[in-house]
């Protein structure tokens, strides 16, 4: 069975998928077709049901969950890992201000709502691009995620605030940032199936951590060697081995709190 596979080029993706995709694991028969594309270009994607299993921000899945259905590996969750607010002055976010986020569905843009309700001045680019934007004054202040989280002093921009410091903060749960979902089409042994290879090749991935770097040095962009390890220790930890019983409580409460049901939005184990 060949199945489409929706994932970023950032490190912590490649990294994870590396062993999935070069056919270092046993994958059960599985194929794979690999659409790589930034994390707004793949909610939009799972939004239209364009691919078989893709990577999509937790926010996006609230509005995917009728389609898909969440794999319990794979995941981007985690404490101290969330998106930055940045400015040039660090100064406090007013209700005028403009803002850069990356992208309407990303969970980015649900944290920043969530700790700064009244302001609604925000404009949508690539995450790669706030930096700048915010650097030209273009906005005000930036929504940055990814890699960005340590590269934005190097430019001379300063923090506002940490989104998930502020999620901990007020829910002491880790932060839901992304995850990877199956289409509901297939049946509960093929999502099953999918679960167990994943997780075989994130296992794979830790216990062979070199054997990813010319995956993930071929999609790392100019990232330096130091930012890229940073970026996959930051973003894969236990959480993405499976998400256990914290991670599935923090996702929950992303949907009580929203008023989406929470039933039936895991693949079984």
């Amino acid at each position: 069975m060949k199945l489409t596979l929706g994932f970023s080029p950032c490190p912590n993706d490649t990294f994870m998928f590396d062993a999935l995709v070069h056919h270092k694991i046993d994958t059960e028969g599985l194929e794979f077709e690999v659409v790589l594309e930034d994390v707004e270009t793949l909610n939009l994607m799972a939004l239209e049901k364009t691919l078989d299993v893709t990577k999509l921000s937790f926010n996006a899945f609230l509005y995917a969950c009728s389609d898909y259905i969440l794999l319990q590996s794979g995941s981007a969750l985690g404490k101290n890992c969330g998106p930055l607010v940045i400015s040039k002055s660090g100064n406090s976010i007013l209700d005028t201000s403009t803002v850069a986020i990356p992208g309407k569905y990303t969970t980015a843009n649900s944290l920043f709502k969530l700790a700064f309700p009244n302001c609604n001045n925000t404009t949508e680019m690539v995450f790669s691009d706030i930096e700048n934007a915010v650097l030209h004054d273009e906005v005000d202040a930036g929504v940055i995620i990814h890699e960005n989280r340590f590269t934005y002093e190097q430019k001379g921009l300063h923090k506002v605030i940490d989104l998930g410091e502020y999620w901990e903060s007020e829910t002491k749960l880790p932060i839901p940032l992304g995850g990877i979902a199956i289409s509901r089409t297939f049946s509960t042994e093929v999502q099953q199936k999918v679960q167990r290879v994943l997780k075989r090749s994130i296992e794979y991935a830790f216990q062979n951590p070199q054997s990813s770097e010319v995956y993930v040095c071929k999609y790392a962009q100019e990232m330096s060697y130091e930012v890229m390890q940073k970026h996959i220790h930051l973003y894969v930890n236990e959480y993405s081995v499976s998400l256990g019983e914290q991670g599935r409580k923090a996702i929950v409460y992303l949907f009580n709190r929203n008023n989406i049901s929470a039933e039936n939005i895991f693949v079984e184990l």
